[in-house]
């Protein structure tokens, strides 16, 4: 098992810039990859970034390339997601999870956190 709690978000006008958290508990945080994914209302959860356990390797989604970054800090048992140049549509829940590899699926993933609320204004 592992517990995971999310920090960070919040509004933030178009352009701005918003650093996300995820603190995990519970068994060892690094052997885990880390995924971090969002859900706008009415719309599907969808993959945003996967950092692999060392950190050595990432992948984002395309909306995410250039101004999102994947980060951890294994010593202190967090991953991050720093995000620049926001737009009103990244407007999302944004969740970190566990357990799923590298995948970009969802379903994929067996331990998840509640999420934080990111609001991009225009």
């Amino acid at each position: 098992q592992v517990q995971l709690v999310e920090s960070g978000g919040g509004l933030v006008q178009a352009g701005g810039s918003l650093r996300l958290s995820c603190a995990a508990s519970g068994r060892t945080f690094s052997y885990y990859d880390m995924g971090w994914f969002r859900q706008a209302p009415g719309k599907e959860r969808e993959f945003v970034a996967t950092i692999s356990r060392s950190g050595g390797s990432t992948n984002y989604a395309g909306f995410a390339k250039g101004r999102f970054t994947i980060s951890r800090d294994n010593a202190k048992n967090t991953v991050y997601l720093q995000m620049n140049s926001l737009k009103p549509e990244d407007t999302a829940v944004y969740y970190c999870a566990a357990g799923g590899g590298s995948s970009w699926y969802a379903r994929s993933y067996d331990y998840w956190g509640q999420g934080t609320q990111v609001t991009v204004s225009s």
